[in-house]
Order: structure tokens, then sequence, then C-alpha cells
């Protein structure tokens, strides 16, 4: 029988294709065939951070790509602009997508067996009209937190309660909107307005990534499937109450991928990888130089971007504390800037503060040395420190982040947040009260807690394997199903 072919298509920021990436790997492992689509862009980043190799893939795991229809940017190493490119790949993605798949089934001019089934990510759900005109199933893969996607399902409902948009900018600032209760979403409690995902804080009745979100939200429904990057035990509340009240397609919660992934003969899938910088790996030479359990690790992930003055705040925050850190400063972090630090901060921090551009995170959050993660709150990096037992200080920006701050702070027990406003100050008391305070000590047992209950989920007969090998059995009876029509 010939291999099942399944084409994955993630969004194309950085954190949403690595997680795909995890997915897809474990899927060729078990026996399918993988087409990898990354948009021209992305495809050349790859090309530009990990050489020409990169993307020659194996026999049967390719890479495509389609384009993304923005002009080519001054920058072709800086993450492209989130709202431009959620609009265009939008408006621009199906066509692309659709010829692809034409070609990829094409006998004439593809060696491949015919796409069997479509692995698209959640904000990439136009793919499901291409899924429907070929009369195959696609399963949709979140690479968010199910409580992030439960919010992000009642956006509408935000609108119908006259919450959203907010009346004007005051009503953020001043505090009253900010901790307004949310208490009405299934299997979520103490969560407030300030909590959900940052797209709600619009004064603007058309906003287009509020009504975006709205529209790939609505369409989950007609997938095949639901396939999450979390576990049961984490997010067991939430899970239960959808499962048994919203009439969703199946849920699969198959997380932490890394650990799935970790469990896998890496001989030749190690060529696939997908970080679209080049990553330092001399700073885990460094860490080997630290003590165990003394070293700050920062890095606000692909997508985060800061002022000046917040780049500086944070800077002296860290060099106050007297700790010592590991910093990554991507250079396109600071707003229309190259983020350069004074020369009396880099002197102050000899010895005891190193700052790259780039780096292997999972490597480092497992290495002794760390302590605890000064994090944006992306969904990889809060699922990475829990698989490390890294505790977490947490400073959201944009999308999901703020669900996972809430949850990692106040439902898991894994953290802190600093105040959006940012002051030296405070990112030192902070910082301190992980490495040297009670609360600190707390974190740091929770999070080993949670290491363990991530370990428990994905070794053989753990909830995350056996939902694996669910959805695996789901695939291949699609395909089965398929082949008889």
């Amino acid at each position: 029988m010939e291999k099942i072919h399944v084409v994955c298509i993630p969004y194309p920021l950085q954190s949403h294709i690595s997680a795909m990436m995890k997915l897809a790997k474990i899927l060729h492992f078990k026996g399918f065939h993988i087409t990898f689509v990354n948009t021209e862009f992305n495809h050349q980043r790859l090309l530009n951070a990990r050489g020409p190799d990169s993307v020659k893939g194996l026999p049967d795991f390719r890479f495509e790509t389609i384009p993304d229809g923005l002009p080519p940017p001054s920058d072709p190493n800086a993450s492209q602009d989130f709202l431009a490119i959620s609009i265009s790949i939008e408006k621009n993605g199906l066509e692309p997508f659709r010829n692809l798949i034409h070609r990829l089934n094409d006998t004439k001019y593809s060696n491949v067996p015919p796409v069997s089934c479509i692995v698209a990510d959640c904000f990439m759900s136009f793919t499901l009209q291409a899924a429907k005109e070929f009369g195959i199933p696609e399963i949709l893969f979140c690479p968010i937190s199910f409580c992030a996607f439960a919010c992000f399902l009642h956006f509408r409902d935000l609108i119908q309660r006259g919450l959203v948009p907010l009346k004007d900018e005051s009503c953020f600032t001043n505090g009253y909107m900010e901790n307004t209760p949310i208490d009405w979403i299934p299997g979520m409690k103490d969560v407030r307005f300030r909590d959900l995902p940052g797209f709600v804080r619009t004064t603007d009745p058309n906003d287009a990534v509020l009504h975006a979100s709205m529209i790939e939200m609505g369409r989950t429904y007609d997938a095949t499937a639901l396939v999450f990057n979390t576990f049961d035990a984490l997010e067991m509340e939430v899970l239960d109450a959808f499962k048994s009240q919203m009439s969703l397609p199946p849920v699969y919660a198959v997380g932490p991928l890394q650990l799935l992934l970790n469990q896998i003969p890496q001989r030749e899938s190690v060529s696939l990888g997908s970080n679209l910088w080049k990553e330092d790996t001399k700073c885990l030479n460094w860490l080997d130089s630290k003590e165990p359990n003394s070293v700050v690790y920062v890095n606000f992930g692909s997508v985060t971007v800061m002022t000046t003055q917040q780049l500086l705040e944070f800077a002296w925050g860290l060099a106050n504390c007297e700790h010592n850190f590991l910093w990554i400063i991507r250079p396109d972090l600071v707003v229309g800037e190259s983020g350069m630090l004074p020369p009396e901060f880099i002197e102050d921090i000899k010895g005891r503060g190193l700052l790259t551009s780039w780096c292997p995170q999972e490597a480092v959050l497992n290495h002794p040395s760390i302590a605890g993660f000064l994090t944006h709150c992306g969904w990889n990096s809060t699922l990475e420190s829990l698989c490390s037992g890294v505790p977490v200080i947490c400073w959201p920006f944009i999308g999901d982040q703020q669900s996972n701050c809430r949850y990692s702070c106040h439902h898991w027990g894994v953290g802190m947040e600093i105040d959006g406003n940012v002051k030296r100050d405070e990112v030192e008391r902070v910082v301190r009260e992980l490495m040297e305070g009670e609360k600190g000590e707390k974190t740091r047992k929770r999070a080993m807690e949670w290491k363990k209950k991530a370990e428990e989920a994905t070794t053989p007969g753990g909830s995350s394997y056996v939902n694996m090998e669910k959805m695996v059995i789901e695939m291949l009876a699609s395909k089965i199903a398929t082949n008889k029509d």
C-alpha cells in the first residue's frame, strides 16, 4: 500500500513553523509521506539561516512553497508585519495552495503519492476550501494553548456583550476594563478582560485582526479534527468543558510535541529544521562555565518588539539584579532601530551577562545552569519551559500571550508577571524574587511538578501518546474512506 501523503502548512511565523515541523517529523516517523509548505519568503530565510541542504529534505519529506502576496521586504531577515501577513495570506493564499495540490496530484509531473490529508495551522483555515474541493480530510493544528483557543472562539460574544470594541483608550488605561471578570467561557475561571488575547484591545469596530480571528475560528467547525500542542492534565477543565458543551470536531491534545519527538531516532530527520535565524550554539559553552541554577535566560521570541526605552529598562534591571543572564536580542527587536545598548551597560555586565541574536532554545532551557526564563509567553516558549522544569517571568506582548501569562502565573503556579510599562526597579525586584525569594522557590517546585506531568503524558500509555495514536488511526481511516469513494 502506498504511503499516505500529508501536506503540512504552518502559519508563516517562526513559532508556528517550529511547532508544525515537530508534528510533521512525528508523522513522518510513523510512515507518512510529508510535503511541508512554507511561504517563499520564509523558505528563503530558512536557506539563509541553515544553508541549502536544509531544504533538500528526504525522499519522503519534501519542501514546497507558496507566495504570501506581499512585496519583498527591505530587510530579508526581519519578521514580517503580523497584520500585513494575516490579511495577505488570507486574501491571496487559496489559489496558489490549490495549484500546489493539483501539481502534487498530477502523476505526469509528480512522483509522490496523491495527497490524502491536509494538516493546516488553525490560522491558515482558507485551506479548508481546497480540502473540500479535492474531497480530502483536513486536520487543523492549533499551536496555541487550548485556553487561548477558547478565548478566540468567544470573540463574537465579547462584541455581542458590548465589551468590544472599547469605547475609548481610557477604558483600558484607567483599569476599569482591565480587571472586568470574564466568567462565562466554559471551563475557564479567574480570567479578566486583560487576560484575553491582546487583539480585543481595540476601539475600532472594524479592526482587521479581530475580524480575521473570528473568521478563522468560525471555520474550525468544518475541520475533520482539531489537534493541540498541549496535554490533558495541563488544561483539563477547559478541555473537558468544550468537549462536552461545544459542537467542535474531535479534539486531540498531543503535546508537548518536543517530548514525543525526543523519543524518535533522529538519524535522517536531524537535517530538517525550522529556525529562520542562524543559531548561536556558543552560548551553550558559556552556560557550561556557570554554576547550576545561576542564570536567567531572557528571550522575547520572534515577533515581540519594544521601544529603546523598554530595552534600556530591561537592560539595567538585569544588570542591577547582579545575577548571571543570557539575553537573546534579535536584530529587529527594537522598533525602527538596531537595539544597541550603551557601553557602560556592556562594561557593567562583563563576565555575568551574555548577549546574542538567536539560540537553540530547548537546549538552553534544559541546561543545568538555567534557573529562570524571562519570556513573552508564546506557547512554544511556555511549553518548553514547563518541559524543562524552569519557572518563568512573564512579559506578554500580543495574541495568545496574555492568556498564557495568566495561566502560568495564576493557574499553574510557575510564573510571575512584569508590568507592561517596564521599569528597571521592577525588573530587578522580580528577577531577585525568582532567583532568591520564597515565591521563586515555589514556582521552581511547581515547574518541576509540571515537567513530570508532561513526561507522563508523552510516554507510552500517557494521554498525549494515546491521543497521537488515535489521530494517526483517524488519518488512516480517512484515507481508506476516501479510496472507497
